[in-house]
């Protein structure tokens, strides 16, 4: 074992140490005057001279604004704000009250109310869940409708996968399109409107064939006529008492676009009879 004892060497000389530095004096130290209050100085100088705004970054992760910001919405424009979340977002900010009005302006088509109240907040949560609604009650009330027609004449039957795929084809393509085309046709005859109040407003027009739909289970065909003429009446009635004030200013020609609404609203209520409402075995 090792001693205890310790050697000092506070005062030897050891070899290879530095030798203390003698002290010069008091030397005064002077620092030169700076706004140091105010970032950053005003009298920068040097090579950072006028480099007053803040380090980036190498690959400006950081530099750029939070995504869904103000400043990000604000910098966002053209053609690529289109494909964003934030430009769809204030057409689905609608209060159930206001869906619930909506609905029933379709369902009273003479008012022709309807586009004057959605104007200053047309949307499209309402036509978007119409039009689900419509095709989930096509398929099962058509497959309903087909299945007993098949069990009453003690007949084999098949699920038809189609009616989802038509169905949506037909409404949404239908609401998507049509409105579109009429865009650029009041735009052509200087009568421009909104697209998305068009879209609001044919999306909202398709909402009494749900009921229509659901009536359509009563196995009478003059009655299932009946139904599909009734509900493609008010629809088309419903578009063109709400665009015949708008298309007034297009001039003589007017007759014939609201016309051309009227009848193509038709068209649709008979191309869903001959399809859905039809039940052959």
């Amino acid at each position: 074992m090792m001693s205890g004892g310790y050697t000092s060497i506070d005062n030897q000389k050891v070899s290879g140490s530095v030798p203390a530095v003698s002290d010069p004096g008091h030397v005064a130290v002077k620092f030169a005057d700076s706004n140091l209050e105010t970032f950053p100085p005003s009298d920068a100088q040097g090579k950072i001279s006028g480099g007053t705004q803040p380090p980036r970054d190498a690959d400006d992760t950081f530099s750029k604004p939070a995504v869904g910001s103000r400043s990000d919405e604000a910098q966002g424009g053209g053609w690529f704000r289109t494909f964003t979340v934030a430009a769809y977002k204030p057409y689905f900010d609608v209060d159930t009250s206001d869906v619930v009005d909506r609905l029933k302006e379709s369902l009273f088509p003479f008012r022709g109310t309807f586009t004057e109240k959605a104007a200053s907040n047309p949307d499209l949560y309402g036509p978007f869940w119409i039009c689900t609604t419509l095709i989930f009650v096509a398929a099962s009330i058509g497959t309903f409708v087909t299945y007993m027609a098949h069990k009453l004449k003690n007949k084999e039957w098949d699920y038809d996968i189609n009616l989802v795929t038509w169905s949506a084809g037909v409404f949404y393509g239908y609401v998507t399109v049509v409105p579109l085309a009429l865009y650029v046709i009041l735009k052509y005859f200087s009568a421009p409107s909104g697209l998305v109040q068009l879209f609001c407003l044919y999306g909202y027009s398709l909402f009494v064939f749900i009921p229509a739909l659901c009536l359509s289970v009563v196995p009478l065909e003059i009655f299932r006529w009946v139904i599909a003429g009734v509900a493609g009446f008010m629809s088309a009635t419903f578009v063109a008492l709400n665009l015949k004030a708008h298309i007034n200013s297009a001039g003589e020609r007017w007759f014939l676009i609201v016309g051309g609404i009227f009848l193509l609203q038709l068209a649709l209520a008979v191309v869903l009879k001959l399809y859905l409402f039809t039940v052959s075995v």
